[in-house]
């Protein structure tokens, strides 16, 4: 069922509709959908390197917009919040993520909206939380931004061998993109301090 529908995101990513079904995928991918936008983000630059900002963008804007759909479901729905973090294996993800952000506070979502984890439990569990909504808006446009938009410059600049690269150690190219963030958030930190 799953490679159904990754296979199905690969052919729109080819298709003259594909930038709205950009938009459309990483609002869904925010709240609901499995399949990262990444699926469609990747052939769309390879095949076009001129728009890799544009189509970047487009995941940004659709992803950041989606976030908020699946933050009031937490907030608003949380019965339906909690179903679907247990529908996705995580029945103790609310408490995982209070336990999470009373100890690492904003990194939680600037690490979480990052890495490949999905970015439906960040939304969800934050709004679950009650975390400060305006606070998510400006994390999740750093986070989904930085992420999309490195994809993009990545495959812009270094095309197909980096490809290959990225989707076999996207975990890894992850997370040390949030460790460096995370790094430099904490050095600002103690500069203040």
């Amino acid at each position: 069922m799953l490679r159904k529908i990754y296979d199905r995101v690969m052919a729109l990513a080819g298709s003259r509709h594909a930038e709205p079904w950009l938009a459309i995928i990483s609002f869904l991918e925010s709240s609901v959908f499995p399949i990262p936008p990444d699926a469609m983000l990747a052939p769309m630059v390879l095949s076009n390197p001129g728009r890799a900002w544009r189509y970047a963008a487009i995941c940004t804007l659709g992803s950041v917009v989606g976030g908020v759909l699946g933050y009031a479901i937490g907030y608003f729905l949380e019965p339906v919040g909690l179903m679907l973090l247990k529908l996705m294996g995580h029945a103790e993800g609310l408490a995982t993520f209070q336990a999470w952000f009373a100890q690492w506070g904003l990194a939680v979502i600037l690490i979480k909206g990052l890495t490949p984890i999905p970015y439906k439990l960040v939304t969800i569990a934050s709004g679950l939380a009650h975390f400060s909504f305006p606070v998510f808006i400006a994390a999740s446009v750093v986070t989904r931004g930085a992420r999309f938009f490195l994809v993009a410059a990545l495959l812009k600049y270094f095309g197909p061998p980096i490809r290959e690269f990225v989707e076999k150690r996207l975990t890894l190219v992850t997370s040390v993109v949030a460790i460096v963030l995370v790094a430099g958030l904490l050095a600002l930190k103690l500069l203040k301090g």
